[in-house]
């Protein structure tokens, strides 16, 4: 009778820690928003590599963003600035605000921009639901991050305060057949991203397909 008791409490005990822990695996694959960014010197050798250039295509992306020279950008999930600094040197006379919420991102792209001599980059702590911008800009994009913004209908239209009447949204992210990127679940397609900023009160201007892996995507506010 003992070794039986034994037995059952043993496999009861087992069963509760699987049913523990299987919600928790599971939240941790699918739950994108809140994936951590600390220790931004270990992620820059991810997200500065050089081999990234091969299909993210910066250069390219920023030649089709048609920015003045005196243009005001904010960059939402800046990180390590791969995107905040190239920008920069396209706008000499404007701006460009590298926006995160993980403050080591933004100690990290301070002293970037210094050591680079970039005076026109300005790094800028957001919160998740408001990126804290302190004036309008002419161009709002967002690189690989859209799927981490949570309640982004809010989001979306907080975002209406934050652009010049004439101002633009571009969004780059993984498109559903990428091998890279956050799990599928988490993914838009280009025309439900669409659907969601109509809602939110923008209207689409145009797509980019030169990109191998994500979809780019630019929007304006709608027309009152």
């Amino acid at each position: 009778m003992i070794r039986v008791s034994f037995v059952s409490t043993f496999l009861v005990t087992l069963v509760c820690a699987l049913v523990s822990v299987i919600p928790v695996a599971a939240q941790t694959h699918h739950d994108t928003a809140h994936h951590s960014f600390q220790g931004a010197a270990q992620w820059a050798k991810e997200f500065d590599d050089p081999d990234r250039d091969s299909w993210q295509k910066p250069h390219e992306v920023i030649q089709a963003l048609a920015l003045k020279p005196d243009a005001v950008v904010a960059d939402i999930g800046s990180g390590t600035g791969y995107f905040t600094v190239r920008i920069a040197h396209m706008v000499p006379k404007g701006k460009v605000y590298g926006v995160d919420t993980e403050p080591d991102m933004m100690k990290y792209l301070t002293e970037r921009a210094k050591s680079m001599g970039l005076t026109n980059v300005i790094p800028v702590q957001a919160a998740p639901d408001d990126p804290r911008l302190p004036e309008k800009v002419d161009l709002i994009i967002i690189v690989d991050t859209f799927h981490h913004i949570e309640n982004r209908a809010r989001y979306l239209t907080k975002l209406h305060d934050s652009l010049k009447p004439d101002g633009r949204i571009a969004i780059i992210d993984y498109r559903m057949d990428s091998p890279d990127g956050p799990p599928v679940s988490a993914r838009s397609t280009p025309d439900q991203l669409k659907a969601e900023l109509s809602a939110s009160g923008y209207s689409f201007l145009k797509q980019y397909d030169f990109l191998p892996k994500q979809y780019f995507l630019i929007f304006e506010q709608a027309k009152k």
